[in-house]
């Protein structure tokens, strides 16, 4: 009896060993999965849960060719630009492909009218309305205008019309987008609005918080001064050639190469039709552009706060638009600070009329 007493105790040890061995086993296994399926998991909700900023890949290779890498030889990236400029210019690009019937005025001509309507910049900052003169080209004179203070007034007023009207289209927008953020459901005609705006702003279908962060507007004084700075008050050869404003490059529209620029790279600075499109594709690069995320962030900061959108503390975040860095910044704002132009920050278009039309 003893020795089969013993034998069940050597039985129940060695049960006890296995059991002991088995949750080792598993916990071990549980520990190991844990560990690698999380990852996968994390990953997946990435891609497909969580919203990440929408990346441009064109100012990455832009950052690249600066930091005299030879990506650019590479083809797979210029492809890469080209199908995100794409996508995020769509209606630009189709406008900018048009049949527009422009007329290039004389800087006397320009005058003229100018003076016919009473439109000049001392009453703009009485008033804060400004007269909707839709010049579409700059005239090639303004590089002879001696007078540095007329030849900067020129530019202001051909160019102050034109970014009020494309701030007014996205704060009509905006206005819209907060209406159908206020609803319960939406109809389908507001449906086929929002996915026509998630595409021009490259965000996911149905971010509703990304769309609203980055459908807004720029101030006012902010792209005049970076429009002054990319065109040298207009007089630029691609201002002149190719009614660039602000110095944008492209991959896949009709673009003008620098002069010095290597003959293999892919970019050139986009060309528009008219000054127009050219201020409707700066407000889409700020607006969208994964290098300028700190500037919308600060511009939604300034909103939730209820303060007026400041082209001073604004301007900050604009260091990656030019290679210069740090030192651009400095640049805008001592052109919005000499030349006042936080003074129009404030100004509203007037509202068309045909006995202007028939003016021009």
């Amino acid at each position: 009896m003893k020795i089969k007493k013993n034998q069940n105790i050597k039985n129940v040890f060695k049960i006890k060993s296995i059991n002991t061995i088995l949750r080792i086993f598993l916990s071990s296994f549980v520990i190991i999965s844990f560990f690698y399926i999380t990852p996968i998991f994390i990953n997946f909700a990435k891609k497909n849960f969580i919203t990440n900023e929408f990346t441009n890949n064109s100012k990455n290779i832009l950052d690249n060719i600066l930091n005299n890498d030879k990506i650019s030889k590479d083809d797979k990236y210029d492809d890469l630009a080209k199908n995100d400029e794409i996508d995020l210019l769509y209606d630009i690009l189709d406008e900018n492909n048009s049949d527009i019937n422009v007329v290039r005025y004389t800087t006397s001509e320009i005058n003229a009218l100018f003076k016919k309507i009473k439109y000049n910049l001392d009453n703009v900052r009485d008033t804060k309305l400004v007269k909707p003169v839709p010049i579409d080209l700059l005239p090639y004179e303004i590089k002879k205008i001696e007078s540095t203070k007329k030849r900067k007034e020129m530019f202001i007023k051909i160019v102050l019309p034109l970014i009020l009207k494309e701030n007014n289209k996205i704060r009509v927008d905006r206005m819209r987008l907060f209406t159908i953020l206020n609803k319960n459901s939406n109809t389908n005609i507001e449906k086929k609005w929002l996915e026509k705006k998630y595409k021009q702003y490259g965000t996911r279908s149905n971010d509703l918080s990304t769309l609203k962060i980055r459908m807004d507007e720029i101030p006012v004084s902010l792209a005049i001064a970076q429009a002054a700075k990319e065109t040298g008050w207009g007089t630029s050869r691609f201002a002149q050639e190719g009614n660039a404003l602000f110095g944008q490059w492209t991959w896949s529209g009709e673009g003008l190469k620098p002069k010095n620029a290597d003959k293999n790279k892919g970019h050139k600075v986009m060309k528009f039709l008219i000054l127009r499109l050219s201020v409707k594709a700066y407000l889409r690069n700020l607006n969208t552009h994964s290098s300028y995320r700190d500037l919308r962030k600060a511009r939604a900061k300034l909103r939730d706060l209820e303060k007026p959108l400041d082209s001073l503390i604004l301007s900050k975040y604009l260091d990656k638009y030019a290679e210069t860095g740090k030192y651009y910044t400095d640049v805008l704002q001592k052109i919005i600070k000499q030349n006042n132009l936080k003074d129009f920050d404030e100004a509203r278009l007037l509202p068309e009329s045909k006995d202007l039309e028939s003016l021009i």
